[in-house]
């Protein structure tokens, strides 16, 4: 390592970027779009807005939790360092990896084409029918470069410290979440439509689901209700994911051990109050029939059009472009970080361990672009990203329990902060949890065996990794 090389991040992180980070990594395109999903699923206002309301409980107490762990280990690498402190490194490895394989990395790649189909709707140049070249059998679009660029500019301008990246993250989160509370203000106060309201709370609790062709409702009973309530929040909980993206970056947080925690509690809460509203908002400007065949599954756009008249399909598109921008930037930031921990645990590769002359780990930063990138263009990362809900979920399951065996391994360790509730929350977060898993198990193995196969092929990738390191 080079002598003029920084030995250590920056800490340049407040509270207000903190929570900002939590906020905007949480709000991408997913609040604009999975109701619908979700609608059809569950059938009536009631179960809908209870999907949300306990997707909202559940991040909340997985947040709380999280910050004792946070205050233990204010490090970079967040997550990761607490699965590796709890279970050992193959565990952390298996997380880190999936983090780069698919989870993180799937994500930024699904964000950022998601901000270009939605600029082609002010700049339709960049829609996806609009096919730049082809090789062989690959169609590259012009969504799909736009989104490239943008993820490579997101890299380039995190590359150049920190602070550039955290100044573009408040920024654009501050702008989105006033975009919400006047959107969800409009429909609630300027677009009520009495008569749709009382008449999707007419039956708020008949369970059901909605068929599309023909459409029609048709009620279901006992373990189909489970079903569906679990078919939903596949939805649901990948809307309010990403909120652990601040633990990745404790080590450039001014205060960690007291901000992370704070950062995820107050983050997670704004998200958590916006997306009920938005929900209440829908089904107060539009019939259940509408949210759950909204075109192409864009509700808020169904919504806006109730709301702005024509100009609402535009306002949506230039809020959708901004959320997921934003958005972007928060997980880009953040995702980096991790990879730097595995690196200096010799985990990862070793450049990616290193610090440029701004204190940021820019080879972490560019390798994570040239991956999203090729997802990007591998037109399979939406498959992807549904293959790893149960992945996701499975860390954080790890990751809480964490909290119960580190207690007892290591009861001399400073706890600046004691997860809220515990045991009882932390507890009721793994069983709900894991009562989730066995659901997707059961109703949506496409969405669980994959995901779980990608996960587990890091096993043998970590013992050549450690074969060839003896």
């Amino acid at each position: 390592m080079e002598e003029n090389q920084p030995q250590e991040m920056k800490r340049a992180l407040g509270l207000l970027d903190g929570t900002m980070l939590v906020a905007g990594s949480m709000i991408g395109s997913g609040i604009f779009i999975v109701s619908a999903d979700i609608a059809r699923n569950v059938g009536s206002a009631g179960w809908l807005i209870l999907v949300w309301v306990l997707t909202g409980l559940i991040t909340l107490t997985a947040a709380l939790s999280y910050g004792e762990l946070s205050g233990i280990f204010p490090k970079a690498g967040g997550q990761y360092v607490y699965l590796r402190e709890a279970y050992g490194k193959l565990v952390a490895f298996l997380y880190g990896w999936g983090l780069f394989a698919i989870i993180q990395t799937g994500t930024i790649a699904a964000v950022g084409v998601a901000f270009a189909k939605f600029t082609a709707y002010v700049f339709p140049i960049f829609g996806e029918e609009n096919i730049l070249f082809q090789i062989l059998e690959l169609k590259v679009s012009a969504a799909q470069i736009l989104g490239i660029l943008s993820i490579v500019f997101l890299t380039w301008l995190n590359s150049r410290g920190v602070k550039n990246g955290k100044f573009i993250q408040t920024f654009l989160t501050i702008i989105k979440i006033l975009s919400l509370v006047g959107l969800i203000v409009a429909g609630l106060i300027f677009a009520f439509d009495g008569d749709v309201w009382n008449a999707n709370w007419a039956n708020a609790w008949q369970a059901g689901r909605w068929t599309q062709d023909p459409q029609a409702f048709v009620t279901v009973a006992g373990m189909a209700v489970f079903a569906g309530v679990v078919s939903a929040m596949v939805g649901s909980l990948f809307s309010s994911d990403a909120w652990n993206n601040v633990t990745f970056i404790a080590g450039e947080m001014k205060n960690p051990a007291r901000n992370i925690g704070l950062s995820l509690f107050f983050g997670t809460l704004i998200v958590t109050v916006a997306y009920v509203l938005m929900n209440l908002m829908y089904v107060a400007t539009l019939p259940m029939n509408e949210i759950a065949s909204a075109q192409n599954d864009r509700v808020a756009v169904a919504s806006a059009l109730k709301i702005f008249g024509s100009e609402g399909a535009l306002i949506i598109a230039v809020m959708i472009m901004i959320s997921t921008f934003g958005c972007n930037n928060g997980l880009i930031l953040s995702g980096a970080r991790v990879y730097y921990t595995m690196a200096k645990d010799g985990l990862f590769f070793k450049k990616a361990g290193e610090l440029n002359q701004f204190e940021v780990p820019s080879w972490g930063l560019w390798i994570q672009c040239i991956w999203a990138s090729a997802l990007c263009l591998s037109g399979k990362y939406g498959d992807l990203l549904d293959y790893v809900v149960m992945a996701v979920l499975v860390f954080y399951i790890l990751t809480i329990a964490g909290i119960f065996i580190l207690r007892k391994k290591r009861p001399d360790l400073k706890r600046t902060y004691k997860a809220f509730g515990y045991p009882v929350l932390p507890a009721l977060y793994i069983l709900t949890a894991t009562t989730i898993c066995i659901g997707l198990l059961v109703y949506k193995t496409t969405y669980t065996w994959p995901g779980l196969l990608i996960i587990l092929l890091g096993i043998p990738i970590y013992y050549i990794m450690n074969r060839s390191k003896s």
